[in-house]
């Protein structure tokens, strides 16, 4: 296990994203107000190269910048914040206990420190100033021993899979909230409404599948490389699944919603142009890195990035956090039993310590050749 005295920090060059290094760095005295938490697990998907390709967009480099960033010296390395585990080990912070575990978003290191602020029985905020600008959603940590999502056995699979269904949810919660965008067939439009998804094998696009599946008067059809046709279709949560050569399976005239989980360009402006009645286009993620962008002079509506702590908040507002996480408790149950059923489970885990793991499982999900049915966890600690 690393020695107290230093952290192991996973580093990632902003522009090239094939370029890492993990550095040793040494850990600084705790001052008062903080905590010091030693990261055990994290979850690593195209979700968090998403955070990686959208860094400067979207400010994700700016939630654990490096020492020179916090100075005011912009760096060309930065970490991506991941979702996962940690237990307090120093604790300079009223109400937060040595021992204590915590889920939320950390940098990919071996420890962190946090300045705990609103502390009540089920979480805290963290209070650092750089980060008070930023998604209030990120900067929450939920204490494992009053979380309703919590189990103990179920760890990997809600550092993997939880904050990519809280956007699956969310993502048919906005489509609900806007009549789907008036493509749910009704009397006088008899046709059935095509949510077409792309990166269907990808876990946010298969949760998003499962909760649309649920909904009346919509067909939910997963689109893919061939390699992954079967694998979609045995999650029985697309009503067809289709290469992404087989657009011409589709009526051009369906009215249809393109939910644009991967970033390809060239696919993008493929939909925009077949379907003339396409009624929204949503981006939610960017797996094909070196595509990103090409939304620019589209026929049909403005492709939009999909930002989820939008959603959180509105519906916090309108029905309270405590409505909005009981809604998410009962849609997560249902999800996960299903993903983890024993006779056919849709994700099996894989854990990986220490740096080269690290390193390798990085590149790997980089570069997109990963195995949808697996979901890698990560430690720098062995």
């Amino acid at each position: 296990m690393t020695t107290p005295a230093t952290t192991l920090d996973f580093q990632v060059h902003k522009t090239e994203l094939t370029s890492t290094s993990v550095r040793e760095l040494p850990e600084v005295a705790l001052a008062e107000g903080k905590i010091r938490l030693r990261i055990e697990s994290f979850a690593l998907t195209s979700n968090n190269i998403t955070y990686a390709a959208f860094g400067d967009a979207m400010n994700y480099w700016g939630f654990y910048p490096l020492a020179a960033e916090a100075e005011g010296t912009a760096s060309a390395w930065g970490r991506i914040p991941v979702w996962g585990f940690a237990t307090v080990v120093e604790s300079r912070a009223e109400g937060v206990a040595v021992g204590e575990k915590f889920y939320g978003y950390y940098p990919m290191a071996s420890s962190v420190v946090l300045m705990p602020t609103r502390v009540s029985a089920s979480s805290f905020v963290d209070g650092a100033a750089h980060r008070a600008p930023l998604a209030a959603v990120y900067n929450q940590y939920l204490r494992c021993s009053t979380d309703p999502f919590y189990t103990a056995d179920t760890e990997a699979i809600q550092a993997l899979l939880r904050p990519l269904f809280i956007t699956s949810w969310l993502i048919d919660d906005f489509l609900a909230d806007n009549s789907f965008f008036c493509s749910v067939a009704s009397i006088q439009h008899p046709q059935r409404g095509v949510m077409l998804l792309s990166s269907a094998s990808s876990k946010t696009a298969y949760g998003t599948a499962f909760q649309l599946a649920q909904r009346d008067g919509i067909e939910v059809v997963g689109l893919t490389s061939a390699g992954n046709v079967a694998f979609c279709e045995s999650l029985g949560c697309y009503h067809r699944v289709l290469r992404y050569d087989q657009l011409d399976q589709i009526n051009a005239d369906a009215a249809a919603v393109y939910i644009d989980f991967a970033g390809n360009a060239d696919l993008r402006r493929a939909i925009h142009t077949r379907f003339v009645n396409l009624k929204h286009s949503s981006s939610i993620g960017g797996t094909h890195v070196e595509q990103l962008g090409g939304a620019k002079d589209l026929p049909g509506p403005r492709a939009t990035l999909f930002f989820a702590p939008a959603q959180i908040k509105k519906r916090t507002a309108e029905w309270g956090g405590a409505g909005l996480g009981q809604r998410l408790v009962v849609a997560w149950r249902s999800f996960t039993a299903k993903v983890s059923h024993a006779d056919a489970p849709w994700l099996t885990v894989e854990h990986h310590a220490g740096a080269d793991a690290v390193q390798a499982a990085y590149m790997h999900v980089l570069a997109g050749r990963g195995d949808p049915r697996i979901g890698h966890v990560l430690s720098l600690l062995k």
